[in-house]
């Protein structure tokens, strides 16, 4: 029997995670699982995704920022991430036990959606996808430090810490409230090797299976039309960049793809070229970086997006820390090369000098090289061709609807034993 399955997700497309999650579940969908979603915010206008119930929302995310936000506050930390402490409770744990699903999927839900003791008293099986490091962390999305490693004890807090041990309470109260294993998926291979060294979950199941796309939807356009509907110049080597906010957040390492720019000025591979920046509008004072810049500003079609990975000959990921970032397998699946640092779960997109490039790990002259590299091969078109051929076998929805399906069969089959 096909297990019903319910994803649970802040949001069904607003952010990377959430249209990560949106993707598994209509990759799920078209294989024939029986896959609905729930969600906090609503966007796509799919009637396979319920929303809340809109009596008394906003007020109730008012008190909620109000009752969270003094808490978070009492952190004093120079990490510019989100933390989530996941404290409220929530009507939603009463509604997924009142459903008929088979399976529970979780994903990106610790903002206002499930707090950590929501999680724990939920009974039927559950599958979760990670989007980031949040479950197995304290409060953080992300991190440097190996607290999460090391378990969160009094005399390893990091030296940019100081007031409420906010990171080592909300840990705490995880070990407390979660005392079954959770089945776990990782969207990459680094992040499942985290999982498994953490001192939270290391004997929980890990699987890995990549965020999917639909390669059918998603595909190259011709890349002088591609130009031509962007107002982008038509021949020039076109470099791009992409994400949330553009440039200010530091994990996305902008300020790295800025050194690695300078060691391009001279170089004759990258004569001519020009560099195109998704996510941000132009700011009010550009920086001078020796290349034309054309900011789009946000993307949020797949039809714009696709035309701008199509108009491009190259995608620069300059992340200091990333899980699987949709722009890389968008990328591809338009067949279009990648050059990134080696870190993350970049490695399980790029396959170096086959379907871009990948730099030793923050070494920006070698990250220079890599572009250089990809722009003096465009013309053959053949990094582009392979990029494309490794979307259909890893990511597409044919290749990830069976992994999914395995760790449903034995998410179910460990709830029996």
């Amino acid at each position: 029997m096909t297990p019903r399955v319910k994803h649970v997700s802040t949001s069904d497309i607003a952010g990377g995670a959430a249209r990560a999650a949106y993707r598994i579940h209509h990759c799920l969908r078209d294989a024939g699982v029986d896959s609905r979603m729930v969600v906090n915010k609503a966007s796509a206008g799919d009637w396979m995704v319920e929303g809340p119930a809109t009596k008394g929302r906003k007020a109730l995310a008012a008190v909620r920022g109000r009752a969270v936000s003094p808490l978070v506050k009492m952190l004093k930390t120079g990490n510019p991430i989100i933390h989530s402490p996941a404290i409220l409770p929530s009507q939603w744990a009463k509604r997924i036990h009142a459903s008929d699903a088979d399976i529970v999927h979780l994903h990106w839900v610790q903002g206002e959606m499930l707090s950590i003791a929501d999680v724990g008293r939920i009974q039927k099986p559950i599958v979760w996808t990670l989007h980031d490091m949040w479950a197995f962390c304290g409060a953080e999305h992300y991190t440097e430090d190996h607290r999460w490693r090391d378990g969160y004890r009094r005399d390893n807090r990091p030296s940019h810490e100081s007031g409420f041990d906010l990171n080592r309470w909300t840990w705490q109260r995880k070990r407390k409230h979660w005392q079954q294993p959770i089945h776990i998926v990782t969207p990459s291979q680094w992040l499942a090797d985290c999982v498994r060294d953490s001192a939270l979950m290391r004997d929980w199941p890990v699987s890995v299976a990549a965020n999917p796309i639909d390669t059918e939807r998603w595909k190259p356009l011709e890349q002088s039309l591609a130009r031509e509907l962007l107002g982008l110049p038509a021949d020039v080597p076109l470099l791009l960049f992409g994400a949330m906010g553009g440039g200010r957040d530091p994990r996305k390492g902008f300020d790295l793809l800025l050194q690695a720019l300078e060691h391009l000025r001279d170089d004759p591979h990258a004569q001519g070229m020009e560099l195109v920046v998704f996510g941000q509008r132009a700011p009010q004072s550009p920086p001078n970086l020796g290349f034309p810049i054309h900011y789009t500003g946000h993307l949020n079609d797949d039809l714009s997006l696709r035309a701008l990975y199509s108009a491009a000959d190259a995608m620069v990921i300059p992340s200091r820390q990333d899980n699987l970032p949709n722009t890389g397998v968008e990328a591809h699946t338009c067949a279009t090369p990648v050059i990134a640092f080696h870190t993350g779960g970049l490695p399980d997109i790029v396959d170096h000098q086959r379907t871009g490039y990948l730099a030793q790990a923050f070494d920006t002259e070698d990250l220079a090289e890599g572009i250089a590299f990809v722009l003096d091969q465009r013309k053959t078109g053949l990094l582009g061709d392979q990029a494309r051929e490794k979307a259909l076998k890893q990511f597409s929805y044919e290749v990830v609807a069976p992994q999914y399906q395995a760790v449903y069969k034995a998410a179910l089959e460990n709830s029996r034993s």
